[in-house]
């Protein structure tokens, strides 16, 4: 029996080899060339047509509508109400419908931007010079409303602190909102006269430039701002009832659904106290209907906290002051109604709301902090019901009339999949599946979701991916990926596709690890971050550092931690004033010192360098130089116009001062990122720093080709 069980197992360990020597590693064209291999290519689905088809895009931009009922493809063009394109060209507009030929609006020469279609299809509004202007598409008649436009103040174009990190870089430094009956525009007036300036220096040509742009630093004054209203056919600009010289912000405002009131956000300078006001468009009135107040920062978010119902008596507003992000319902009037939902867990985003069954359909992390699910509840908060299925994350698109919806949805195991389902959760049928034929003919290197402990109490969600070919009695390199921000985890339950299968390949562990101010652990755990930016990110980090190196397939003397921006900051941290533990950084743009950062982000968190001196020193990663070692590589773009090249240059300071050993790169004409021109010399960098510091062997020849 002992002999023949011998025999049995020789003969098995012989086959699994065998049957491992035939699956097939991705190859370079593969990983990096987008050529199928784990997946097959799926169609993106933009919307829905009607009730019964939703609109796929395939690659060649082709639009298709598909019969949910029996699957069949006809050719999609957007109706000619929603086929309008507004758009510049050559410093002046044209409107075009459908596919008849653009109709020229303006004949300027000066540019004018971020055109804007009235609701009613019959005005496009502009900026021209940082003053505020429409254009009567039939008539061709110009209407200019604002005429005090100079250097440093601007109407309906923002100041940068507010592009940057109040209205949204997808803006584009628009600030101006028509009204859904097309009656009026509101608008923000930015005055920039008491921002310092900061030069941005080109050193291209022979004599260079200098871009002179107000950018506010912590402490630093900020714009003063006024929201105004003015009425379609021109006038007398209206005030919003608010003082310009407060300390304040104001957040994207939101027209009711008939145009009687503009809700306005207000918060002031410290950013812990939010309030909410129905401002009248004709006489400039203000009513405050929400007052929130938190002891570290209430959030502004880009997408927007309210929903106004239709039945105009009622709005949905998002709020994480309980310490988790959750849904309220409140009267016009501000009045709270009821929580919608509530418990140790976050809402994400509201999908849909039924007014007549007075039900909300949204996305929520509740199962797991990793992953996002579907969910309906009542008005009421009763019949809280989950509408997804599995351990997936999903992606959710409604159909208009709320009654089924189609989840594309996925895990680091299982490839994207597509499915339909009613609003109860009943799956009507499988759309599409990206696995390939021939998935499980590879051989390739396994992602998993695991969780690394501290000594106090939490669990750090993370997402590792193992070397190909796995074994334990190995010992591997690691990259740490991070970012590291405030409620900006970067840890999902997601297909990763195949972009980390040439490291896994070369036997390259990699991972990405949440600390519990990332959001994975609410705002309960992103407050901790108030007044101490740094501090708890280290320490988790550090943890996750010591977990690894505690692991006997790891190499102790070769972890490399990696990001960008606040990735570069927590880069730099850790080959400082965490170096014990880390072995190489490799650092893209970092913030060095948060006094050097503009004044809505870095106060959020930090208070004003003068309220909070020793917060800031000890959140800068120049108070650790002293303490670096290791080998850290900085790349900065010198005309950064978001993290100022000032950063890396005081850093590189001290450390030259102090005699330490680092790489530098630097990307002229490069802003925040390195741009399509450097991004191969960045690719190809990066590359060198692993083969050479990592895996300690030459570049492959296909890799430089």
């Amino acid at each position: 029996m002992k002999k023949s069980f011998i025999i049995f197992l020789t003969m098995s360990l012989s086959l699994n080899a065998a049957v491992q020597a035939q699956m097939k590693k991705l190859s370079k064209q593969q990983i990096f060339d987008n050529i199928p291999s784990l997946t097959q290519p799926v169609n993106e689905i933009t919307g829905w047509s009607d009730d019964n088809h939703y609109i796929e895009v395939d690659s060649a931009k082709k639009m298709y509508a598909v019969d949910i009922t029996i699957g069949t493809k006809t050719p999609y063009t957007p109706p000619p109400k929603v086929n309008i394109k507004v758009y510049s060209k050559d410093n002046d507009l044209y409107i075009q419908y459908g596919v008849q030929d653009p109709k020229k609006l303006t004949d300027n020469k000066d540019e004018e931007k971020n055109p804007i279609l009235s609701p009613d299809g019959k005005y496009v509004a502009f900026t021209r010079n940082s003053d505020l202007y429409a254009v009567e598409v039939q008539t061709l008649k110009e209407l200019r409303y604002t005429t005090d436009a100079t250097d440093v103040i601007y109407n309906g174009w923002s100041s940068w602190v507010y592009f940057e990190e109040i209205l949204g870089r997808a803006t584009n430094y628009k600030a101006f909102w028509w009204a859904p009956d097309s009656k009026h525009l509101a608008f923000m007036r930015f005055d920039d006269t008491k921002v310092p300036m900061f030069p941005i220096v080109s050193a291209s040509g022979q004599h260079g430039y200098t871009e002179k742009t107000r950018y506010p630093k912590a402490g630093d004054p900020n714009p003063q701002v006024k929201v105004g209203f003015v009425p379609t056919q021109g006038g007398t600009v209206t005030w919003a009832d608010f003082n310009e010289k407060d300390d304040q912000y104001f957040g994207t405002p939101y027209w009711s659904f008939d145009g009687s009131n503009l809700m306005v956000q207000w918060m002031n300078r410290g950013q812990d106290n939010l309030k909410f006001y129905s401002v009248n468009p004709t006489t400039g009135t203000k009513k405050e209907i929400y007052d929130e107040k938190q002891p570290s920062w209430v959030d502004l978010d880009f997408d927007g906290r309210i929903e106004y119902l239709e039945d105009k008596k009622h709005y949905i507003l998002k709020s994480d002051r309980t310490g988790w992000a959750h849904f309220y319902l409140y009267s016009l009037a501000g009045k709270l109604i009821n929580p919608i939902t509530s418990g140790k867990w976050q809402v994400s985003k509201l999908v849909n709301v039924d007014e007549k069954n007075k039900v909300i359909y949204f996305t929520a992390r509740k199962e797991a902090s990793t992953r996002t699910d579907f969910y309906s509840v009542g008005y009421n908060g009763k019949n809280l019901q989950r509408l997804t299925f599995g351990d997936y994350t999903n992606s959710i698109q409604m159909s208009p009339d709320g009654s089924k919806f189609i989840s594309t949805y996925s895990n680091v195991t299982t490839p994207p999949k597509r499915t339909l389902l009613d609003n109860k959760g009943k799956v009507i049928k499988e759309l599409s599946d990206s696995k390939s034929a021939d998935f499980t003919t590879y051989n390739y290197g396994k992602t998993e979701m695991i969780t690394i402990p501290t000594d106090d109490g939490y669990n750090l969600p993370a997402v590792i991916t193992y070397p190909t070919d796995f074994d334990q009695t190995k010992r591997y390199p690691v990259v740490m990926s991070i970012y590291g921000g405030p409620n900006a985890g970067t840890v999902t339950n997601t297909w990763k596709g195949t972009g980390n299968q040439w490291w896994a390949n070369e036997g390259v562990i990699q991972i990405a690890v949440d600390h519990r101010a990332s959001g994975q652990f609410g705002k309960e755990g992103v407050a901790l971050m108030h007044r101490n930016l740094g501090k708890w990110e280290i320490k988790d980090y550090t943890t996750a550092a010591r977990w690894l190196k505690a692991k006997p397939w790891v190499d102790n003397k070769k972890l490399l931690i990696t990001g960008h921006s606040y990735g570069g900051y927590i880069t730099c941290m850790a080959l400082t004033m965490g170096a014990d533990d880390f072995d190489f950084g490799y650092a893209g743009a970092p913030v060095t010192s948060w006094e050097l950062y503009d004044t809505h982000y870095a106060e959020r968190f930090m208070d004003t360098p003068q309220e909070n001196p020793e917060g800031y020193k000890n959140g800068s990663v120049l108070t650790y130089v002293d303490k670096y070692k290791g080998l850290l590589r900085i790349m900065h773009g010198d005309m950064d116009d978001n993290v100022h090249v000032q950063n890396t240059i005081q850093l590189i300071d001290k450390l030259q001062n102090a005699n330490k050993h680092f790489e530098l790169m630097i990307y002229p004409g490069s802003r925040h990122g390195f741009g399509v021109t450097k991004a191969p010399h960045d690719k190809a960098e990066r590359i060198r720093f692993y083969y050479l510091n990592l895996l300690d062997k030459p570049i492959p020849e296909e890799l430089l080709k």
